[in-house]
């Protein structure tokens, strides 16, 4: 037998285990710094990075699978995710297991796609999924801002065909400074927070908040947020490079016929042009181009249908858009015979819906949106629970878009990205028009009924007349507008579209979104499908926003020019009050009974909470009926009524008793307190109803705590003139406290010295 000598498993190759880490530092000032990693984990994948800054972690990986799929289109996903133990939280939930994501995870995921989308290459169809995992959290680090880094920095390490890299930053402003990536505490004081997404040479995408800043201010901050990008593009090319560079896979492209193309260009070319300079409506016009495309392939036999008919209809779909576009480019006409600087015709109504809390209508061409108000307590503000972040917010808003709105019928299946997207944006618009001091939570539902392009832009503008159809006191109006871009990057033409169309937005080159009151903008979302555009034409593109946007205003102030001055008779009133936080426990009572009680009696809802800094109760008081609002205020008073020593108070006789009445302060109904026998009156009192008898109302002088019984204690007798001659007695014994007289008797007349004698 041969015995051989073995190392213990593993270490022959303990080296070669060691992973190989590459790692790129991105300094964004003050001391903070941004780094990516690779080498260390997820090395399956086709790319993987780990982007952190301060102790916040992203994991990034990227899969592309090496087949084509059989669409025309690119089955991207990107996938965004937080976990809980990144902040040493559990989840919440029956399961304590991270599930479908929220409402942020699903913004963030839009942020990066719509920056990588349009530079993969159009013939690319292989299925595709980004993953970005928040693995370590940060409480000075807002994690959405890195994203786009991880997710660009993930594909340059693969294989797979990307144009350039990208990246994404936040940029805000705090006392007139703009800051890179700032903190959640520096976003609170600052009056800027936009997200701009860019490659070394061209803005891409912009989405953000404003407090009311001119368009001259935006670009600037766009512009310092671009350079800070261009830093983090050469940092993942050198990383790239640090790695060794992969060559780009080969793939199955679309197929290509010049010969094809051109005669398909040529049958369709003038017919569109003719079709889109008519100005016909959505459904005629479409119905036209759908024609014209038919009676093209009617032309080809069945058999080259089969072998060519894929191609057939991207060469008609590429002859329709050169068509449209030229003709705005050359003579200034739009789809549906506007000038390029035209609103659509617009009509508003307030006070649709008779039970809602408010309600508003706006229609602008063949776009319209129905939008709702609710108001409530802060019972029903909505929970955020993020690993990230962790609040409530008083005011949301939330888009409706039902497939009938563009006349389709299809599977309805929760609520999608983009309803999530088009909803957050409104809600910016909106929410710092919403009053500091406003009591109630705020809901806005808008529900998209038509749709033919700048269906949000309709939701701010229908959401701003409901709040204000609502009696919120809307500090200023906020109206939107969609702005569109054709471009001939040959000749230098361009021209800027107001209040785009739909089609205009899928063959134009830019979909810019803007709102605001007349001082200025307050939110904005730009999407750019063309290379290097410049500033010149942002500005300008801006500027005419500006006019269409005042133009819509104008609309909505001759709607309604002003809030109403309150709510309407059955939308529920508010009033708020504080109280001492020891009296928070008497108004709930034991089990609740109190609070339920009165809810119930004055058909009101009653919400407590405890402010930790001012350690007072807030009480929240949601009713129609002003008279049960009135009688829940009566409770509180009564309740934390504190009566002043030397101070003289009304009172009436609600029960008589052998040694006193009980009566209760009649500003604070229910504050009881008994009125000794021997405080009625200077004259010696046997019987109390001598003095005084149920329903009886007069003054009394509260005297305070008896240093004796240590309760408190009122007089009649006090505030009377004291008869002349009248001398002070000792004080008896009440025959109901157990004293004994001088004699050993008790107050029963029993001897009770042999007692005493046999305890002693």
């Amino acid at each position: 037998m041969t015995i051989f000598n073995r190392a213990p498993l593993g270490v022959q190759n303990e080296k070669q285990m060691i992973p190989k880490v590459f790692k790129e530092v991105i300094d964004l000032g003050d001391g903070r710094e941004i780094s990516i990693e690779t080498g260390k984990l997820a090395k399956q994948a086709h790319g993987s990075v780990v982007v952190q800054s301060g102790k916040c972690m992203l994991l990034c990986t990227v899969v592309s699978n090496y087949q084509q799929s059989d669409v025309d289109f690119m089955p991207l996903t990107v996938d965004y995710r937080e976990k809980f133990a990144a902040s040493g939280r559990y989840p919440g939930g029956f399961f304590k297991r991270e599930a479908r994501p929220s409402d942020g995870e699903v913004l963030t995921m839009r942020l990066a796609d719509r920056v990588l989308r349009p530079l993969f290459p159009k013939d690319y169809h292989a299925e595709t999924q980004v993953m970005i995992q928040l693995m370590s959290h940060d409480d000075d680090v807002m994690p959405d801002a890195m994203a786009g880094l991880a997710a660009s920095a993930a594909i340059q390490l693969s294989d797979i065909p990307f144009e350039c890299a990208i990246s994404e930053a936040r940029v805000g402003r705090v006392n007139g400074q703009f800051v890179i990536n700032p903190s959640r505490t520096q976003l609170a004081e600052s009056d800027i927070d936009m997200i701009i997404g860019a490659s070394a040479d061209s803005v891409m995408m912009v989405e953000g908040e404003m407090k009311e800043i001119s368009e001259e201010e935006m670009v600037e901050a766009i512009k310092f947020a671009h350079e800070h990008i261009k830093k983090q593009c050469e940092a993942q090319l050198r990383l790239a490079e640090a790695v060794g560079r992969k060559e780009v896979r080969e793939y199955d492209g679309e197929r290509e016929d010049e010969t094809l193309e051109k005669k398909v260009y040529d049958m369709a070319y003038d017919e569109v042009y003719a079709v889109a300079k008519a100005g016909s409506s959505k459904h005629e016009r479409s119905n036209a181009f759908d024609k014209i495309k038919e009676e093209i392939k009617a032309t080809f036999s069945e058999e080259e249908l089969e072998d060519f008919g894929d191609l057939i209809s991207r060469y008609y779909r590429k002859a329709e858009k050169a068509a449209v576009r030229d003709l705005t480019l050359n003579e200034g006409m739009r789809l549906d015979g506007r000038k390029t600087d035209e609103i659509r015709p617009i009509w508003c109504e307030i006070d649709y819906l008779p039970s809602t809390h408010g309600s508003a209508i706006f229609t602008r061409g063949e776009t319209q949106a129905l939008a709702t108000v609710t108001l409530g307590t802060s019972r029903e503000a909505n929970q955020i629970d993020m690993p990230s972040y962790e609040g409530e917010e008083t005011f949301y808003l939330h888009y409706n878009f039902p497939p009938f709105s563009t006349g389709e019928a299809r599977p309805i299946r929760g609520t999608s990205r983009r309803e999530i997207g088009h909803g957050n944006l409104a809600q910016r618009a909106l929410k710092g028009m919403i009053p500091t001091d406003c009591p109630y939570t705020v809901r806005v539902v808008a529900e998209v009924l038509e749709s033919n392009g700048s269906s949000s832009m309709a939701t701010v503008c229908s959401g701003t007349m409901a709040l204000m159809d609502a009696g919120v006191q809307l500090k200023k109006p906020v109206s939107g507008i969609a702005m569109g871009l054709i471009s001939d990057g040959e000749t230098g033409k361009y021209a800027v579209l107001s209040d785009i169309l739909g089609d205009e937005d899928h063959l134009g080159d830019m979909d810019f979104k803007v709102t605001g009151t007349a001082d200025g903008i307050t939110a904005c979302q730009m999407d750019i499908k063309v290379k290097g555009l410049s500033y010149e034409i942002l500005v300008n593109a801006l500027k005419q926003a500006s006019a269409g946007r005042l133009h819509i205003l104008d609309k909505l102030i001759e709607t309604i020019a002003k809030p109403n001055p309150d709510v309407k008779p059955h939308a529920p009133k508010m009033v708020t009050v504080t109280i001492p936080n020891e009296y928070i426990g008497a108004l709930i009572g034991p089990g609740g009974k109190v609070i339920q009680e009165l809810q119930k009696a004055t058909k009101t809802t009653i919400v407590i909470n405890e402010d930790p800094v001012t350690e007072e109760g807030i009480v929240e008081i949601l009713g129609t009926s002003q008279e049960g609002i009135d009688k829940v205020l009566a409770k509180i008073d009564s309740l934390t009524f504190k009566p002043e020593v030397g101070s003289i108070y009304e009172v009436k006789v609600i029960k008589m008793l052998d040694f006193g009445a009980v009566v209760e302060y009649t500003e604070a109904p229910g504050n009881e307190i008994l009125l000794h026998v021997s405080e009625l009156a200077w004259e010696r009192t046997e019987n109390v109803s001598d003095v005084v008898n149920m329903g009886d109302v007069f003054d009394v002088k509260y005297m305070g705590i008896d240093p004796r019984t240590k309760k408190e204690r009122v007089s009649r007798k006090a505030i009377l003139p004291k008869p002349e001659g009248y001398k002070e007695r000792p004080p008896r014994d009440d025959n109901r406290s157990g004293g004994r007289d001088n004699r050993g008797r008790d107050n029963r007349g029993r001897d009770n010295r042999d007692r005493d004698r046999k305890r002693d």
